[in-house]
């Protein structure tokens, strides 16, 4: 079943290498696409910093689909943007959780509703290059005007250009070659860049060659990028790899491209077990967005209701993840969490060092 997708992967297209990324060179090459844009934070991301837990939103498309009763064709929230009432929607969306962030002096990453605004996806819902290019644009726009309402010195909003995997969030598919990755994603990156967006984040990435193919089209366009990972109950990537096996493998094919990593679409249950070992690449795990339900990719898939599980509990989890892993910068929610999960992650960790 699917053997193509589930054999370990190896270096594809370019020499996958070994060198070390030059940190001083990269943050040149942003200040000076920063200065090229509206970006506030592109040339020095302030979650890397020593400003404390940074948050994410929640469940972008679970809560539009299940809480607020919209249709999203494709699972895709950026087709939103093409109404004024969906507009408001997703703005009344990111506006509850950046009064969180700042309610709690806290910082926020804030994802675009862009994660299947690629141009297979705009080809299933009728969208022209132009179309998809201006919604791209519109959506970090949006973000922006959120920015400059709800940006403090103690709760700073980071901008993420979000993009999703070419082909299913669960399923694989048919994996690209990480040169058609870069070319498939490339164009999505080239349009953050010239907005205010400070960074790129890949989520929900299913495999090794598409997350070395976004990676390499950021740094083509000078956008520091974060790749996150999902995996199924196992802990191990869809297509297999472990966490492990998906980190290394990226960093040796880019130079350590990505700024971090993140795990996303997953309960903690399901990824507790493989970043307990102590091993030094966890540490470039800095992320994390779960799930609220301990349901498989596939039952979620099936499910006619929405799961999301105890708030507090969710909480609680994150807490005792902080605790054991001090090094995780971002913390968020992603399918069935909402305000009440990402408060109780406020809540539980409001009493941690550093926190």
């Amino acid at each position: 079943e699917k053997e193509e997708t589930k054999k370990k992967w190896q270096p594809v297209g370019r020499e996958a290498t070994n060198h070390p990324k030059s940190t001083k060179s990269k943050r040149i090459s942003r200040r000076r696409s920063e200065e090229e844009s509206m970006a506030k934070y592109r040339g020095e991301l302030p979650q890397l910093g020593d400003d404390g837990l940074f948050l994410t939103d929640g469940g972008l498309e679970t809560t539009l689909v299940f809480h607020d009763g919209l249709d999203l064709p494709h699972f895709a929230a950026f087709d939103l943007m093409k109404e004024e009432s969906g507009r408001e929607a997703i703005k009344r969306y990111f506006r509850n959780y950046a009064s969180i962030a700042r309610n709690n002096d806290r910082g926020i990453v804030l994802e675009s509703p862009t994660w299947r605004a690629s141009s297979d996806w705009g080809d299933k819902l009728g969208y022209s290059a132009e179309e998809l290019s201006l919604a791209n644009q519109q959506s970090i726009a949006l973000m922006d005007e959120l920015r400059q309402s709800y940006d403090t010195p103690k709760s700073p909003i980071v901008i993420s250009g979000c993009l999703g995997p070419r082909g299913d969030g669960y399923d694989p598919g048919d994996v690209m070659t990480a040169d058609e990755a870069e070319a498939y994603h490339s164009e999505q990156i080239k349009t953050f860049a010239e907005t205010a967006a400070d960074l790129v984040t890949g989520a929900t990435m299913t495999n090794i060659p598409e997350s070395i193919g976004i990676t390499r089209a950021a740094q083509a366009a000078g956008m520091p990028v974060v790749i996150s990972f999902t995996v199924e109950t196992d802990g191990k990537l869809p297509t297999g790899e472990t966490l492990k096996e998906a980190v290394e493998a990226v960093d040796a094919a880019t130079a350590a491209g990505p700024e971090y990593f993140m795990i996303n679409c997953a309960h903690p249950d399901h990824f507790d077990a493989t970043i307990a070992t102590g091993e030094t690449w966890i540490k470039r795990i800095k992320g994390l967005r779960a799930n609220a339900s301990r349901q498989s990719h596939a039952e979620l898939d099936a499910a006619e209701e929405l799961d999301d599980g105890d708030p507090d509990d969710f909480g609680r989890l994150h807490a005792e993840l902080h605790k054991r892993f001090d090094h995780i910068a971002v913390m968020g929610g992603c399918c069935g969490t909402d305000q009440r999960h990402i408060e109780a992650i406020c809540k539980c960790c409001g009493g941690w060092p550093g926190l």
